[in-house]
């Protein structure tokens, strides 16, 4: 038995903590370690935090159409991401004064906020009373009438939210309450998870944020349940996987897409440019059956050609551009 004793040099050797080879094996062996937080442990797999990104990314069109049509202002709305954290990250993460809608997930027992940054609060606010947006940024909590003006803000995120979840998690969301102290917002424990979806809106000039904090525990079936939704998939008949594809199709046909027409270049002096005033005709050139390049997004994918319809200025695609022409 003797003979199968470890010595300690063995001992710390096997361990990777005592002499040259030691120092040489599991540390210079390049493998990557991993730091597990137990208190945080990660619940987003890369497959369904695509999903996430994709839901969020539907939400943030829609939100950019619709405040574009209430203010009549430049509106860029972009998603930064869909992260986890514990609920007191969340509110570390806020602005003091914030501006925060507190909103009920019925049949839950559970809430979630919306927090939306003072840079698009106070040009929401300053546009709806009548002015250019173009304000300075004051450092103060919102008065009663202004969160009236914000409060269709959040309601209409608390909307486009239950639209995004509602082949998920269906939910029920509205809007109860108000909170400008971060220290005092009662919404969760401090150790409980949230799902924080980031959303950049640059507006008047400034960029700031909008927070839409959702809690794990109503997310559960979401992150739990794809293995068995898989199988289910696979089990199902021809006629629920018709059904299936059936609202995946109609999901992607309503998700608006902008289209956009550029002329074809021309040429203007400086002095026709300075003299340039409301309802100046410019003549161009252009004749009237040259080929207009029609965008979808950022992509050049017709060919068009200028017209009317119903008195009203149109354009007919005439020819498609494959992507090497695109």
């Amino acid at each position: 038995m003797a003979s199968e004793t470890l010595s300690q040099t063995d001992i710390d050797r096997l361990l990777g903590g005592g002499g040259a080879g030691g120092a040489a094996g599991p540390r210079g062996s390049g493998v990557d370690v991993q730091v597990y937080d137990f208190r945080r442990p990660a619940r987003v797999s890369k497959e369904r935090l695509r999903t996430l990104e994709a839901m969020y990314e539907r939400l943030v069109k829609n939100l950019e159409a619709w405040v574009i049509s209430r203010v009549r202002g430049q509106i860029e709305v972009r998603l930064q991401g869909v992260e986890q954290f514990s609920f007191g990250e969340f509110t570390l993460s806020l602005p003091t004064p914030c501006s925060s809608f507190i909103f009920e997930i019925g049949g839950t027992g559970q809430k979630g906020v919306i927090d939306i940054g003072p840079e698009f609060g106070f040009y929401v606010i300053d546009r709806v009373f009548g002015g250019t947006g173009q304000t300075n940024l004051p450092m103060r909590s919102l008065t009663p009438i202004e969160r009236m003006a914000i409060r269709t803000v959040a309601e209409r995120v608390t909307q486009l939210t239950e639209e995004i979840w509602q082949d998920h998690v269906p939910m029920e969301l509205a809007v109860t309450g108000f909170e400008s102290s971060p220290e005092i917002l009662q919404v969760a424990n401090r150790e409980d998870p949230v799902l924080v979806a980031n959303i950049e809106i640059t507006a008047g000039g400034q960029s700031g944020l909008m927070l839409i904090c959702l809690p794990f525990a109503v997310l559960d079936k979401f992150f739990t349940s794809s293995g068995q939704q898989r199988l289910a998939l696979l089990a199902s008949s021809e006629a629920e996987r018709e059904e299936m594809r059936r609202k995946t199709e109609t999901a992607v046909r309503e998700m608006p897409v902008t289209v956009s027409v550029r002329l074809p270049k021309f040429e203007l002096s400086l002095k026709d440019l300075l003299d340039l005033k409301s309802g100046t005709i410019i003549p161009t050139g252009i004749p009237k059956d040259a080929r207009l390049l029609v965008r979808t997004g950022d992509q050049e994918r017709y060919l068009g050609q200028a017209g009317r319809v119903s008195g009203n200025l149109a354009v007919r695609l005439v020819d498609h551009l494959s992507p090497s022409n695109g």
